[in-house]
């Protein structure tokens, strides 16, 4: 089977590197080769090593790092890969040319909502396939000039061996040593200013107004960790919100909460976390950004609000916790969507039919 090489430049932590360690580890279990080029000393170097999947440093400095291009285009003859699949500005650059250089075909990914000026755009001409994250991104792509049949929207996956309705959330609400019948709503995203954490917590305050004995769990690590810890203590709130941290039970994190809200303000595509919660049958409230309005649809599986407004958060959070048996209703909807069109084996099938139409038919017979 062919090789597959997923570049990434990033030294952050949240979905998108997430999504590349699971989709690695797909192709793996499928046959496939499959390995990471990554930052020296990134959390996703640290990651890919601790769950025993390849990867390797290559230090890149820039899209004009011609250092770090040649050491790409060395690495990628000496492991024979077949096709290259970048994710990041950066590799993107360096990965797709060298790859170009070699006659290799490259799937770019687009994972977040951020619109593309025209003249950013030029990097997408180097890949053969642009893969984004839900529709509305593929709306942006095409937009910034890239021709529509080169782009497909394809989400991310969620693993079903490891979120469904069978997983517990007790050994979490017990460490949490929550009170007897204290609901808990949780913000499970990399902790940075686009994820609306803010948002969250004036949220948060609003609802303890109305139901002092709720729990808040921040769950994440990110840039923004030490300013929210501090909003958190200014606001007065250290006895009802717990800051986490990075974690990786995060199934059992989603099934012992009773909310989970997604706040987000900016530059979301289609978050990972609201097919991960509806699978295990956590109700999810979510803002309109980006393409969480392709996941929830309002009343049906989950709650939907505005961006940037702490009150509608608040309301939507209360009128689940109220009534739990229509809360658990909209969960159980999503989790039959999810079921249906999330599962990581469904989207990667997609994904894998994009790499066999690109790459050589010698690759495919190996």
């Amino acid at each position: 089977m062919p090789t597959v090489l997923h570049t990434e430049s990033s030294h952050g932590h949240g979905g998108q590197e997430i999504r590349t360690l699971a989709e690695t580890r797909w192709l793996l279990d499928h046959g496939w080769g499959a390995l990471i080029v990554c930052q020296p000393g990134s959390p996703l170097l640290a990651e890919a090593r601790a769950t025993a999947i390849p990867a390797v440093a290559i230090r890149m400095r820039g899209a004009a790092d011609i250092g770090a291009l040649f050491r790409l285009r060395r690495f990628m003859r000496a492991r024979d890969v077949s096709l290259i699949h970048t994710h990041s500005s950066i590799d993107s650059w360096l990965g797709g040319i060298a790859a170009r250089s070699l006659g290799r075909p490259v799937v770019r990914s687009r994972h977040v909502s951020i619109p593309i000026r025209r003249r950013r755009a030029l990097v997408y001409r180097l890949a053969d396939r642009i893969i984004t994250s839900g529709e509305a991104v593929r709306t942006l792509v095409i937009a910034s000039g890239v021709a529509p049949e080169r782009v497909v929207a394809i989400p991310a996956g969620v693993d079903a061996a490891r979120f469904h309705g069978a997983v517990s959330g007790k050994r979490v609400r017990d460490e949490l040593e929550l009170p007897p019948g204290a609901a808990l709503v949780g913000l499970v995203a990399n902790v940075r200013g686009s994820k609306g954490h803010n948002v969250f917590l004036e949220a948060a305050r609003a609802v303890l107004a109305v139901a002092p004995d709720t729990r808040f769990l921040i769950v994440g690590a990110g840039v923004g960790f030490d300013e929210v810890r501090d909003r958190v203590r200014q606001m007065g709130l250290e006895a009802s919100v717990h800051l986490t941290g990075f974690r990786r039970d995060i199934p059992e994190v989603m099934a012992a909460l009773d909310v989970l809200a997604l706040p987000s303000i900016r530059s979301e595509a289609i978050p990972q976390v609201i097919p991960q919660a509806l699978a295990v049958g956590t109700p999810v409230v979510a803002s309109t950004v980006g393409g969480s309005p392709e996941l929830i649809r309002d009343g049906e599986n989950g709650r939907l609000v505005p961006p940037a407004d702490p009150g509608a958060l608040a309301a939507a959070i209360l009128d689940l916790l109220r009534d739990p048996e229509r809360a658990r209703a909209m969960a159980r909807a999503g989790q039959a969507m999810v079921r249906e069109r999330y599962t990581i084996d469904a989207t990667m099938a997609r994904t894998a039919d994009v790499y066999r139409a690109l790459v050589p038919r010698e690759d495919l017979a190996i």
